[in-house]
């Protein structure tokens, strides 16, 4: 039996996230298995490094599957290229070890939202990118960024039902960056909960316009009560970058 290692790239704008869910319903890993298990003759299941959110894209999403097939892996990309939808593309495919588990193995996540700043949208990015007019203050948002930096309970920047699961999580950094009205938050950390990157994001945003102050964050983390924090950010503007392992 072989354990192999795949690096995915997607656009979301189609799908309900990365997770299988009820028949036709349309998400990432039902249309991988779908042509895998087609390609093997067997029914292939895909291990994936987490979820994601409906609408939500990803540059390196890694993921494993078992199989007894001997084709190459070469073989086994050309086949998932070709019959794959074009949003969806498996860029790297190797033999790894059996113990080799794409969720389990995770050490942290890298996460980028993408913000356009300038007065217009732009068309061409509009499906990855939010836009906002509205002038915001970089400053303040690094200052409120990194008093989320650290190992918290982060129950008010998640959808998740209150003690349902832990909701204790470390983020190692978040980097705000700006370049020509275009800006990136780089989120990292050990994982995230349902909703966490982007009601972070929504939160820094109202920071940024001035409805919050960075010591507004502080007291939000310490309610543990997600009407405290601010509005979820659209999907289309969070991208997953990276896994590390």
């Amino acid at each position: 039996m072989r354990n192999l290692k795949i690096s995915i790239e997607y656009d979301g704008t189609r799908y309900k996230g990365w997770q299988k869910q009820k028949d036709g319903i349309p998400t990432i890993q039902e249309k991988i298995e779908s042509v895998l298990s087609k390609m093997t003759g067997e029914d292939i299941q895909v291990i994936g490094c987490g979820r994601t959110d409906s609408g939500v894209h990803a540059e390196n999403y890694i993921a494993n599957f078992h199989t007894e097939g001997t084709f190459t892996t070469e073989f086994m990309l050309d086949y998932l290229y070709e019959f794959l939808p074009e949003d969806i593309v498996v860029k790297s495919m190797k033999d790894t070890t059996e113990r080799f588990h794409a969720r389990y193995n995770v050490k942290s996540k890298t996460y980028i939202y993408r913000i356009n700043n300038n007065k217009f949208r732009n068309v061409f990015n509009r499906k990855y990118v939010y836009h906002t007019d509205e002038e915001l203050d970089l400053e303040q948002m690094r200052n409120a960024a990194e008093l989320l930096v650290g190992t918290h309970d982060f129950q008010s920047f998640t959808s998740l039902k209150p003690n349902t699961k832990s909701t204790i999580r470390t983020i190692n950094y978040i980097d705000i960056t700006e370049k020509d009205g275009m800006i990136e938050l780089e989120v990292n950390g050990n994982s995230f909960l349902l909703n966490m990157v982007r009601i972070i994001t929504g939160t820094l945003l109202e920071v940024g316009k001035g409805n919050l102050k960075p010591a507004d964050v502080e007291r939000i983390l310490k309610e543990k009560k997600r009407s405290e924090a601010g509005p979820i950010a659209q999907a289309k503007g969070l991208c997953l970058k990276s896994i590390q392992y």
